[in-house]
């Protein structure tokens, strides 16, 4: 994927440019605040666009592996003391406060007080990557933010991995397989390799149709701008080559 570029207002969008196709491309962590926020926005501007284009199909969302920490060790580390080296323990009470406040505007009820384990995520994504076969990625992904933030569950335990994973769809044996396939973890770090080399450095991420890029859990409105601007810029490409408008592979 090339670097796409950041989205900016234009004029609207042209009949041609709603019939084709919008592919959502999500960067993101699981024991990211701002993901599951920025999650809840992309919802909520999913449905300003189904509003404003009832005739287009249904946009294809997919996600990829960000680690914010990918040097924490399997069995994670205390959260309290992660967040008090990371921020700074007279800190942590205002960022805490300030996450909640948004996640109350959005129906997400933080419960960030009750989360004992910061946990090393690539496990996670292994599991939200192999989910995608399965047409149950989002699902999946869904289920270990839930976990984490809601129910304050140890990620850092292979049974609750496989807990919610089964609970959201996927075959127990074929969890408990990528569990235990290592190139699984190196495909995973080997995608953030490929995020990086595109210039992503923070998430949440989103790419519309490889060409326009948000960074941040941005307003709703400001994502369904990059998504008209996306669908504007993939049809002028196809009109230039002279084929149907698609979402880029």
């Amino acid at each position: 994927m090339q670097q796409p570029s950041p989205a900016s207002s234009a004029t609207p969008v042209s009949t041609s440019a709603q019939a084709s196709a919008l592919r959502i491309d999500v960067i993101s962590d699981v024991v990211c605040p701002w993901c599951f926020i920025g999650k809840r926005r992309l919802e909520r501007a999913l449905e300003l666009y189904r509003s404003a284009y009832p005739e287009a199909s249904a946009p294809e969302l997919r996600f990829h592996p960000f680690e914010l920490n990918p040097d924490l060790p399997p069995s994670g580390v205390l959260r309290r003391d992660y967040y008090a080296r990371k921020f700074g323990p007279e800190k942590v009470a205002q960022i805490y406060a300030r996450i909640q406040g948004v996640g109350r505007e959005l129906d997400i009820a933080f419960a960030l007080e009750e989360i004992q384990k910061q946990p090393n995520t690539r496990r996670m994504h292994v599991l939200i990557s192999l989910a995608a076969g399965f047409g149950l990625q989002e699902r999946v992904k869904e289920a270990f933010l839930c976990a984490f933030f809601l129910d304050a569950v140890d990620l850092t335990e292979r049974d609750n991995l496989e807990r919610i994973a089964t609970d959201a769809g996927l075959p127990l044996e074929v969890v408990q397989a990528a569990l235990e396939d290592p190139a699984a973890l190196q495909t995973i770090q080997a995608q953030e390799e490929q995020a990086a080399a595109i210039g992503v450095q923070g998430v949440p991420f989103f790419i519309f149709n490889g060409c326009v890029a948000v960074s941040g859990a941005q307003e709703p409105e400001a994502l369904l701008e990059a998504m008209q601007q996306a669908l504007r810029e993939s049809a002028a490409a196809a009109d230039a080559a002279g084929q149907p408008a698609q979402s880029s592979q």
